[in-house]
């Protein structure tokens, strides 16, 4: 009995068990708290319904195992008496103990609600969907420069100086990064303005896709071969897009080409013709046809109609049964395409001697 009436720190052996022994049971209730918080949170997550716990569960699974024992350390402690310096201590370490795993909670919760908003914005609002990545890294940013700024006032260290000096350090690393820097604003620009949003068909210069994510530095597009096409978010702002999937209606030009032995009275019928064609399509809208050109080698005819619809395939459907009833039209008619060719002219000459003997 003698060892339990030792002092260790100012307490008896004895309330350092105790101490022990309440932080063990604390621990063990926490882990299985956490635990059934994890087991629960799985159940919940397996399903296609959004229960109302969800969240609060997965926020609760990401308690990590240093921050419990911190806490049950802490709660054990508090049964002794011990000195002014080790008392501040302790609290201190829990303190930012407590700040970096709010960090993970507030993380997790935003993370979790941004993912939710998300999968009902791919739904109703893709634009809305193409701006979480950034939200989502801005918030970041925001939550863990908070913890760092309370861990370091709890650790004794002046803020007012240190924000002074990162101000001025700022600007340093600002023209050091400018390119990281101007694809994060770039990406900003793109959230606000939504030029495109996730899904939509662009053409960027000599590339095109569909927009797969819009990031803080780059977007991806998938192009129509499979390859990911990765282009900085500034080469984006900086440039001329089309974006395909914003298109009402489609504008085809179409150009034929007859022989010029072909009549004057045929070539009159062709405009008509090709108008007849086009307008026999009930999602087609006719602007034109002329004869528009006197080559070399043939004349030129060229048509404009307005397909109603974006759908490259009805296009070319469209324009696949226009080229063979003109094919046909033009057989009956006796009409005939012009081909390339190219026609050598000779020109017979008296000899020489035969133009000696005539003299």
């Amino acid at each position: 009995m003698a060892l339990f009436d030792e002092t260790f720190l100012g307490n008896a052996a004895w309330r350092w068990i105790v101490a022990g022994t309440v932080a063990l049971g604390v621990l063990s209730i926490l882990l299985l708290l956490r635990r059934l918080a994890r087991g629960q949170y799985k159940r919940l997550a397996a399903t296609p319904k959004e229960e109302l716990l969800e969240i609060p569960l997965h926020v609760a699974s990401s308690t990590t195992v240093w921050f419990l024992l911190i806490a049950s350390v802490f709660l054990g402690l508090q049964i002794l008496e011990l000195p002014a310096k080790a008392t501040r201590l302790v609290l201190t370490v829990f303190t930012i103990g407590g700040f970096w795993q709010f960090g993970l909670w507030a993380m997790t919760a935003v993370l979790a609600l941004l993912e939710r908003k998300q999968r009902h914005a791919l739904a109703a609002d893709r634009a809305a969907a193409g701006s979480i990545g950034i939200i989502a890294f801005m918030a970041r940013l925001t939550i863990w420069s908070f913890v760092l700024l309370l861990t370091l006032s709890n650790l004794g260290i002046q803020i007012q100086p240190l924000l002074a000096g990162l101000g001025i350090g700022g600007i340093a690393v600002a023209l050091a990064a400018q390119n990281i820097l101007g694809d994060l604003f770039a990406s900003l620009s793109i959230t606000m303005d939504r030029p495109f949003v996730i899904g939509d068909s662009l053409q960027v210069d000599d590339f095109s896709g569909t927009v797969e994510y819009i990031g803080v530095k780059s977007t991806r597009l998938r192009s129509v071969n499979g390859e990911q096409i990765i282009i900085p978010n500034s080469n984006l702002v900086a440039t001329r897009i089309r974006n395909q999937t914003r298109a009402t209606e489609r504008r085809v030009v179409f150009t034929i080409s007859v022989g010029q032995e072909t009549p004057r009275a045929a070539l009159q019928k062709i405009p008509g013709l090709i108008r007849a064609l086009i307008e026999s399509h009930e999602d087609v809208r006719f602007d034109r046809s002329h004869f528009a050109k006197i080559a070399a080698a043939s004349f030129d005819f060229e048509a404009v109609y307005i397909v109603k619809t974006t759908e490259y395939n009805r296009h070319m459907d469209i324009l696949q049964e226009i080229n063979l009833r003109l094919v046909e039209a033009f057989e009956k008619e006796g009409i005939a395409f012009a081909y390339p060719a190219q026609r050598l002219y000779l020109e017979q000459q008296t000899p020489v001697e035969s133009q000696l003997v005539t003299k």
